[in-house]
């Protein structure tokens, strides 16, 4: 999967493949253009857009395959309105409580835009909040990427990735009003939380100087949200200067309690981390990703989160309904009635009687039944695969990968048997996966005569190993 973030003139993204043993090999690519993508969240040009997304592609440390895309765009790409919903209300009569909320707040109708809500509360509350987009705005995004063959899986608010971070932090008998800040050179931004989620989607942005004491500019932002009744228990510091800040004299300076999102991420993701895998084994640059990194586990935790979840297609992809010719139509019915008519012509005419001649009636036969065959308690694509090739000719394992692919197996790595003497191929599976054999039996039938099976240790990182030899065609 490809976490993917546009900006006004910046792009980020990491790419995350799933290894056979459950990590993801991680590679990014960051780059700030002088060109502006976005104006307002909208696309200003969709090819100037392509092009900038392939060169970030085409430039990441490792071979981008996948073409399926989470979009992370910013929260003014997004219309947004929070509300409480009544702790007595029908579940049928949420869905029209929060459509006239929005209706009431954006600037044009919801059904214009694709949506999905974010809920959080307690047993006595709950906050919604609720976001748009237009259907317009997607088209140009939509447009922008297919044209890079690249298909959108997902679409991600910013503010709901930044707030994923420090989700977990939050106590759920104490409710805080918190300040997520990134640092950046010469500007930091930021959006305004409080226990349930986004509070208002207004981004907080102040450009300095590096001659700036970046902890002033922040205590005179605190001193305004104080003055418009925003009491902040917390400040979330990201971005690569906040690595070099000392957080005890950061806070007493700025008089808020600053947690630097590198010391959350160890105590409280540390699960996610341990799933990236970087080359040559470097740390994951967490403060310039983080913006992907919380999109990544918004999609781990919040499946049900989807802009998409009402069926929304693009207009490309509408098929138009299927036209009979008159002509046609007409004879299909004159046939129809012709055949009914004779039917109950038919149907009049006494037939004579025939001699009822008596058989003897035949002892029945008992019909062995038929054992069932145990459904697999595992599906094809669970299947950790690792294929070698033992047969002494070159190519034959991508040959049977791409066989394995087309069949509908999952993760599969290939490589060479330990020599290249196999005559006949060996298929070395785990107990728990026994049932694999027939399916390979049946699905190997044009290639195989026959394979040798084994049992596979279950300590073993794959659920099954097949060395080839000389018999595979």
């Amino acid at each position: 999967m490809v976490y993917l973030y546009i900006d006004k003139s910046t792009i980020k993204l990491i790419f995350l493949k799933k290894t056979i043993l459950g990590q993801q090999e991680t590679s990014f690519f960051e780059k700030k253009y002088e060109t502006i993508f976005l104006d307002k969240g909208k696309v200003i040009n969709p090819d100037l857009l392509a092009s900038a997304v392939k060169e970030a592609l085409s430039s990441s440390s490792d071979k981008i395959s996948d073409n399926q895309i989470t979009l992370i765009l910013p929260q003014e790409a997004f219309y947004f309105v929070r509300t409480l919903v009544p702790f007595d209300i029908a579940p049928s009569a949420m869905n029209s409580f929060i459509a006239d909320k929005a209706r009431s707040i954006f600037p044009v109708d919801p059904t214009d835009c694709l949506t999905s809500i974010f809920i959080r509360g307690t047993d006595k509350e709950k906050i919604i909040s609720f976001f748009g987009l237009s259907k317009d705005v997607y088209q140009d995004y939509f447009q922008a990427l297919s044209l890079i063959d690249l298909k959108i899986q997902a679409i991600l608010p910013e503010t709901l990735a930044y707030f994923k971070l420090f989700e977990k932090t939050l106590r759920s008998e104490k409710k805080e009003t918190i300040l997520y800040i990134n640092l950046e050179k010469n500007n930091l931004n930021g959006y305004l939380y409080d226990s349930y989620g986004l509070l208002n989607d207004k981004k907080i942005s102040v450009d300095y100087t590096e001659e700036t004491k970046i902890e002033e500019i922040i205590k005179n932002k605190v001193e305004e949200l104080q003055k418009d009744n925003f009491k902040l228990n917390r400040l979330v510091l990201s971005g690569e200067p906040s690595d070099k800040i000392r957080q005890d004299t950061f806070t007493k300076v700025v008089g808020v309690w600053t947690n630097p999102l590198k010391r959350i991420v160890p105590n409280f993701y540390e699960e996610y981390i341990k799933l990236l895998v970087v080359e040559g084994k470097k740390p994951f640059p967490l403060l310039t990703f983080d913006v992907c990194f919380g999109a990544f586990i918004f999609g781990s935790e919040n499946k049900d989160f989807s802009f998409f979840k009402n069926g929304f297609k693009s207009s490309i992809n509408r098929l138009s309904p299927i036209k009979l010719p008159k002509k046609s139509v007409l004879l299909f019915i004159g046939s129809f009635i012709l055949s009914f008519l004779l039917f109950l012509a038919f149907s009049k005419i006494k037939l004579p009687k025939m001699p009822n001649f008596s058989m003897a009636k035949p002892t029945p036969t008992a019909v062995p039944t038929a054992t069932p065959t145990p459904t697999p308690s595992f599906k094809k694509a669970d299947l950790k695969i690792k294929v070698l090739n033992g047969s002494g000719t070159a190519g034959k394992a991508s040959e049977m990968k791409d066989i394995l692919t087309k069949k509908g197996y999952g993760e599969i790595i290939t490589g060479n048997a330990d020599n290249y003497n196999y005559v006949t191929t060996e298929v070395q599976v785990k107990k728990t996966f026994s049932q694999v054999s027939s399916m390979l039996k049946t699905d190997f039938k044009d290639y195989l005569s026959t394979f040798k099976q084994s049992s596979l240790d279950a300590s073993s990182t794959a659920d099954l190993i097949i060395i080839i030899g000389t018999d595979f065609k």
